[in-house]
């Protein structure tokens, strides 16, 4: 098991620009689940800040953007805000802040490149952001991440991917049917929790349009909304 000194957590927490009061949470939030190949029974993975830290990045990205772009609608704003929070420029990000330096994996998972892997370090993000939320509040949190990513608006010139199929399926969707007729479903899970893989299905009201699979569940619903801009398109 791979896990971080005292002197690179102090250098990452002054690349995010947050001080913990109980750095257990920043350990924690750097904690792969491979971790429970070389340790069973170990509780202490990112998964659950990783799921409180991707709501706190949704609402600063929110609150940012809407004060940012004052007259944009929400479909452009919804655009902008999954371009920050796609999981490569999320990686990205991680990689830019040193965190890749300072994730606790298992030996397998260690072996394996994923200290590197994209869906690894974009998890780990999201939990660094979970954890500075629990021991700063909110605004510790926005503080941090507007340190990480800096002028949002140059990150968005530089940053939006050539590829964004969510949002061409929102631009196709929205002006006939509204924000809300798309939604993305789960709809099965294969492999270890270390190196699962995801199947969600978009559907359109009641009507689904596509299937797709990744190594995250926004990889799937990006390759789910690719399939349905397939499927969309009018036979030659």
């Amino acid at each position: 098991m791979s896990s971080a000194t005292d002197s690179s957590l102090a250098a990452l927490q002054q690349r995010l620009g947050h001080t913990f009061q109980d750095v257990r949470l920043l350990e924690r939030a750097l904690t792969h689940p491979s971790i429970l190949q070389d340790s069973p029974g170990f509780d202490g993975n990112n998964q659950r800040l990783e799921f409180l830290g991707d709501a706190v990045l949704q609402l600063v990205l929110s609150d940012e953007l809407f004060r940012l772009f004052p007259l944009e609608r929400e479909g452009g704003l919804s655009r902008r805000r999954a371009v920050l929070a796609n999981g490569t420029f999320l990686a990205a990000i991680a990689r830019e802040a040193g965190v890749a330096d300072c994730l606790r994996l298992g030996n397998s998972e260690e072996t394996t490149g994923g200290r590197n892997r994209t869906s690894s370090l974009e998890d780990a993000l999201e939990a660094v952001i979970g954890a500075i939320y629990l021991d700063g509040g909110l605004p510790a949190a926005k503080q941090s991440m507007l340190h990480l990513y800096g002028d949002l608006t140059v990150r968005l010139q530089t940053g939006e991917p050539a590829d964004n199929p969510k949002g061409r399926l929102q631009e196709i969707v929205q002006p006939v049917h509204g924000n809300l007729a798309l939604r993305y479903e789960l709809v099965g899970t294969e492999g270890e929790d270390h190196a699962r893989i995801y199947e969600l299905a978009v559907f359109l009201l009641d009507r689904q349009l596509g299937t797709g699979r990744g190594s995250s569940k926004k990889l799937a619903e990006e390759a789910a909304a690719r399939a349905a801009l397939e499927a969309m398109k009018p036979a030659p």
